[in-house]
This record gives structure tokens, C-alpha cells and sequence, in this order.
């Protein structure tokens, strides 16, 4: 018995070790202050819009993120970066200008359809951020926009420009 409680006390102290070390290993921050290619340079985003998409979506959609207290903390930390990092692959509102018209068009589409099947903001993020809950008015705002520049791209653009370009088989 006093062996299996000396175990369990040194166990103890090895997690709390462990839970001290890793806060000082942090992964890079989401802070870059440049807007050069962001969706507002290429594309017009009413102000009515763009109070939506700063809280809503910019911190995981784009290159700048406004930490909360907890992303102080380890393993919190890197699981936000990674949620972050997953988020930028999928759609970079700060990169928007730089995507090519079919990768624009294409994203604009998803936008639309994620916000009418409420996939968006995603409910585990709306949790801690309570100003990133959009109401269906919010929602129907941004989709209309979206949708109303994209077919403004369709309208411009040769259709074979929005579509995927096929893969070449050799």
C-alpha cells in the first residue's frame, strides 16, 4: 500500500513537471500586420460585412489572430494554432487577393454554403467567443454578399477561368 501510494505521488510529480516545461515550448503567433493581399484589396466588402467577418471569422480566416487569455496556456495553445493553421489552408481572407479566379469563385461558393447550413462559424469556436455567434440576419448578410460577388465573377470572368483546371495525365 505505501509503495502504491510513493508510485502515485511520483507519478503526480512527473505530470506537474511536465505541465510546467511544456509552457515555455510556444508555437509562432498569427499576428502578421500585413493586409496587402486581403479580400478587402481586390474585392468591395461593405462595412455591414466586414463587422461580421472580423469577429466571426478573421481569427481562424486569416493572418491575424486575436488571442484570448487561454491561448497563454499549454497544450491549449497548440491546439489553437493547429485549429488556426487548419482554418488558413481552408480559406485565408488576408491571402484572398493572391488566389487564383477559380480558387476565389470556389471559395466564395463554399462561404455561401456553409453559412446557410449554419456550418459557420464552427460551434466549438462560438463557445468561448460569443461574438462570433451569427444570427440568421448576420448570416443572410455575408451569404448574399458572397453570393452576389461571385456571380459578379461568373458575370466577368470566361467560365473556363472559375472552373478547377484539370489535371494533366502523363
Amino acid at each position: 500500500m505505501v509503495i502504491q501510494k510513493k508510485t502515485i505521488q511520483r507519478g503526480l510529480l512527473v505530470i506537474a513537471a511536465i505541465l510546467v516545461l511544456i509552457q515555455f515550448i510556444r508555437p509562432a503567433r498569427n499576428e502578421s500586420a500585413e493586409y496587402s493581399k486581403d479580400i478587402t484589396k481586390k474585392f468591395p466588402v461593405p462595412d455591414s460585412v466586414l463587422t461580421i467577418l472580423k469577429p466571426a471569422c478573421y481569427d481562424c480566416h486569416s493572418n491575424h489572430t486575436d488571442y484570448p487569455w487561454y491561448a497563454n496556456i499549454q497544450p491549449v495553445a497548440w491546439w489553437l494554432a493547429d485549429h488556426v493553421n487548419e482554418g488558413k489552408k481552408e480559406l485565408n481572407f488576408s491571402e484572398f487577393a493572391s488566389y487564383r479566379p477559380f480558387r476565389q469563385y470556389n471559395k466564395l461558393d463554399k462561404i455561401v454554403k456553409e453559412l446557410d447550413e449554419s456550418e459557420m462559424p464552427l460551434y466549438s469556436y462560438t463557445i468561448m467567443h460569443g461574438n462570433a455567434r451569427l444570427s440568421n440576419e448576420q448570416r443572410l448578410i455575408v451569404s448574399h454578399w458572397a453570393a452576389d460577388l461571385r456571380d459578379k465573377m461568373k458575370a466577368t470572368y470566361p467560365a473556363d477561368s472559375l472552373a478547377r483546371p484539370k489535371k494533366i495525365k502523363s
